[in-house]
């Protein structure tokens, strides 16, 4: 049985006869008139006419003075219909290659095919190829199928190619982006891009990334939120601003949770957190119907989500009253000993760095799992919100609410803490928290406290990140990506072939 290394080695001697022959297999200029799609869409208009085309080959069949080669761009597949009498001969100089040459092609080769629109005995609409030029001599063969969950996340170039679903599921990704920006903008927010190296991590809780800059001979680290800086440019006068960038949180890999992933923030001066809930409703419809081009989706454990017509409004759910309702927990009176009793009742894991604000978190997790959504949840206790503004009716409660569908929170949203003194108050509760071992505490960001004291006006602001496309495409958040982080290996035959320097 033929090896990875056979079939390499016999496309080497392919390629070292096309440069016997003065080939240059990797050129530098292509041309192209039209894609595949277009020529099949605009076949009656250019029936008869010249066109040029390029991709890479799928297949290729050859019988002596008739060849059909089957070629695949980024919109689609043609078939190349080659006739002995009809193809150019060679023409090194140029990369033209004659009938002749065909048998040095091979599948995953990209090619140049110039011709006209005509259709074959069989009625398929093809290529009538005049003139074929080499762009790329591919040296391993493409599988014809890629289903191991590792080798695809390994090799993604090989998964999108195989599995053409896959690519489709990252230009909806971008769509979902490119809809989040549209949005915005015609709401008057601004995009600014803001450091990933940050002095102090926070705007969440999670664990951070630390490096170093040699210059400054200083510890950095990765931003684990956007919040701080554009609430800083609340401060500076803008009144609407966003960024889209990348964020990374030093955690584990889940189903839902990458260390690195996109996420967006925006923050909106003299708003609060129901016009937030208003501004979110609508900006959720309009994701939906630009990427996907509905609002009701099947997520992948089963669960329905609809997210309903414009107008209405999503219901709510307290963070308090469930709790209380679900494990006849006071978040504010029930002691320590009876929410640790309550975690190991329900199976939850107690672990010796549990504060109060973890272990109501993870009571209100299991429950959470239960709701389709979508809905907002509310009456979230101050104590585990240190950047949010209180409530008027009862200073325990902030004004957060959260988006949750699908059992997952997916978006984070509250009526932003601008008191320079309370802030401080509630980062230095947050630092003790740190030094007790809490590594997700936020840091005590005095930087910021001094920009509050200059004075931000009253806020909303907003965050999700890409879990909330993952969620809604019905995939893993490894999947949801093009390249996730694993950890380093290379090939076995790889290893083989350049062991000299590996």
């Amino acid at each position: 049985m033929a090896t990875l290394k056979d079939y390499r080695d016999e496309r080497l001697r392919k390629l070292e006869t096309l440069q016997g022959l003065g080939v240059d297999a990797y050129p530098a200029k292509a041309q192209r008139t039209h894609t595949v799609a277009e020529v099949i869409d605009k076949f009656d208009e250019l029936q008869g006419q010249t066109v040029i085309v390029a991709g890479r080959v799928v297949s290729i069949r050859s019988f002596g003075k008739l060849a059909f080669i089957k070629l695949r761009d980024a919109s689609g597949e043609v078939q190349l219909y080659l006739q002995k009498d009809s193809v150019a001969e060679l023409d090194a100089e140029r990369g033209v290659l004659g009938m002749k040459q065909l048998k040095l092609l091979d599948t995953g080769d990209f090619i140049q095919a110039t011709g006209e629109m005509v259709t074959t005995q069989t009625g398929e609409r093809s290529i009538g190829v005049r003139e074929l030029r080499l762009l790329t001599k591919s040296l391993r063969p493409m599988p014809t199928e890629l289903t191991n969950k590792e080798e695809r996340f390994r090799r993604r170039y090989i998964d999108m190619n195989v599995n053409p679903e896959v690519r489709e599921r990252f230009i909806r990704r971008s769509k979902f982006w490119q809809a989040t920006r549209e949005f915005l903008d015609k709401e008057g927010f601004i995009e600014i891009n803001n450091a990933v190296l940050e002095n102090t991590a926070g705007g969440a809780d999670a664990n951070p990334f630390v490096t170093h800059m040699d210059a400054l001979d200083q510890e950095f680290y990765l931003r684990i939120s956007h919040e701080l800086p554009l609430k800083r440019l609340l401060v500076a006068g803008f009144e609407k601003v966003y960024d889209i960038g990348a964020r990374f949180r030093n955690e584990n890999y889940t189903e839902e949770h990458l260390p690195e992933h996109n996420a967006m923030e925006w923050y909106w001066a003299y708003a609060n957190w129901e016009m937030g809930m208003e501004l979110t409703e609508r900006m959720i419809r309009f994701l939906c119907d630009k990427t996907w081009g509905t609002r009701k989706f099947t997520l992948a454990d089963g669960t329905k989500v609809d997210f309903g017509a414009d107008g209405e409004s999503f219901p709510r759910v307290s963070f308090v009253t469930i709790l209380h309702e679900q494990y006849d927990i006071d978040v504010f009176a029930s002691p320590m000993e009876d929410i640790r009793a309550k975690l190991k009742e329900e199976g939850l894991e107690v672990e010796k760095v549990d504060n109060r604000i973890r272990s109501l978190d993870k009571l209100w997790k299991k429950y959470r799992k239960t709701l389709a959504g979508p809905a907002f949840l509310v009456d979230i206790p101050t104590f585990m919100q240190p950047l949010a503004k209180v409530q008027s009716g009862d200073s325990r409660l902030s004004e957060q609410f959260n988006l949750v569908f699908g059992g997952s929170e997916m978006c984070k949203a509250y009526s932003e803490l601008n008191d320079p003194l309370d802030q401080l108050a509630r980062f230095t509760e947050q630092q003790a928290m740190r030094d007790a071992g809490d590594d997700e505490a936020q840091m005590l960001d005095i930087d910021f406290v001094e920009a509050l004291e200059y004075g931000m006006p009253p806020a909303c602001g907003l965050g999700y990140s890409e879990r909330v496309f993952w969620s809604l495409e019905g995939v893993t958040a490894r999947e949801g990506v093009p390249f996730p982080q694993l950890r380093r290996e290379i090939d076995q035959t790889t290893r083989e072939l350049y062991s000299d320097i590996l």
